[in-house]
């Protein structure tokens, strides 16, 4: 596994570390990590990284918003209070749950989707460049040591969140990479069998 430090950007033939890397990379869940999470270089090659994607009539329909120190509590009280204003009933901790919902990890990059009219790029085809954009920026993350995990949730699709997060009325929300410093080994999920998912035609 590739571990923090650099990469050779000349390289052309694939690298056996990169290879173990892409097969054995999995999700770290927020709640299982700390700091310390990416340092202002390495947060850049993240983002440099996250921007270089198959990107179809070079249209770059999607931007990066960084989510980090008081900015993840910011971010918080906007999802807790139109959580409150929606659900009045709730209860005090469910609402305190919902502001703390970009807090377990020191690093969260959102990533923002957006489709420009073209007459040979659809809109779902910049809709995947986004997220291919999100997985270039978990798999960056993993490369350099860290743990990663892309994230969406009820919020992540709800207009006046959106709103207070920024985001402008043509804009989505493709969704959260939490980065930071695992606090124990990540356990393997089951995947499905190439018997199971590969046809030739």
């Amino acid at each position: 596994m590739l571990m923090r430090g650099s990469i050779d950007p000349m390289r052309v033939t694939p690298v056996p570390d990169a290879i173990e890397l892409l097969k054995t990379r999995r999700s770290v869940k927020p709640r299982e990590m700390t700091g310390p999470g990416p340092s202002p270089a390495e947060l850049e090659t993240i983002l440099t990284i996250g921007a270089r994607v198959p990107d179809h009539g070079k249209l770059a329909p999607w931007r990066f918003i960084i989510f980090e120190g008081d900015g993840r509590q910011r971010a918080g009280e906007v999802i807790a209070k139109v959580f409150a204003r929606k659900n009045p009933g709730a209860p005090a901790a469910d609402v305190e749950t919902e502001r703390k919902r970009l807090t377990d990890a020191p690093l969260v990059i959102g990533i923002v989707s957006f489709t420009k009219p073209h007459p040979k790029v659809p809109a779902f085809e910049q809709e995947l460049s986004a997220g291919a954009s999100a997985m270039n920026i978990v798999t960056a993350a993993t490369a350099l040591g860290y743990g990663a995990c892309w994230l969406t949730g009820w919020f992540s699709f709800d207009r006046d969140v959106l709103d207070g997060l920024g985001l402008k009325p043509d804009e989505k929300l493709a969704g959260l990479v939490h980065i930071g410093t695992p606090t124990k080994p990540s356990e393997d999920r089951p995947r499905p069998f190439l018997s199971e998912i590969v046809t030739r035609f």
